[in-house]
């Protein structure tokens, strides 16, 4: 068995290729429109993976846009997604500096959770060990849920 992708269901393209691209730093590998299915299916992988994934050995995460409008509500079991990140501070920082909230900061220096556009809640995990703890994420509250 080889794990594949996740999928999350978007509603805007545009709103979530900034996020996950602009912001957090996927990169999309490919795309497919089915006008018969009427969707677009928008894949993307974190850049250190770009090199596997043609090789079909890493990870993906699927955007599913349906272009019939949609309300998508909870129901379907889905938790969060997780990246492994070279510097949590950095990160948060420039997503912070691009309007993202930091629902839960790295206070730990090891662990962070923020959400997409259409409500998805990923988890930012430093790699290897935990960064120190630093201002101003050490005393920074939670914010919203995650």
């Amino acid at each position: 068995m080889q794990f594949l992708h996740t999928m999350v269901r978007v509603t805007d393209i545009d709103a979530s290729l900034d996020f996950y691209c602009n912001k957090l730093g996927l990169k999309e590998t490919r795309r497919h429109e089915s006008e018969k299915g009427r969707f677009t299916l928008i894949y993307l992988a974190a850049p250190d993976d770009e090199g596997i994934v043609a090789e079909r050995r890493s990870p993906e995460l699927e955007l599913t846009y349906n272009w019939d409008p949609e309300t998508y509500t909870g129901g379907r079991s889905f938790g969060h997604l997780a990246y492994a990140v070279d510097d949590i501070y950095a990160l948060c920082d420039k997503l912070q500096k691009a309007g993202i909230t930091i629902n839960r900061p790295p206070r730990d220096g090891h662990m962070a959770f923020i959400r997409s556009p259409d409500g998805i809640s990923i988890e930012l995990l430093q790699k290897g060990k935990a960064l120190a703890p630093q201002e101003p994420w050490a005393s920074m509250p939670n914010t919203g849920s995650w």
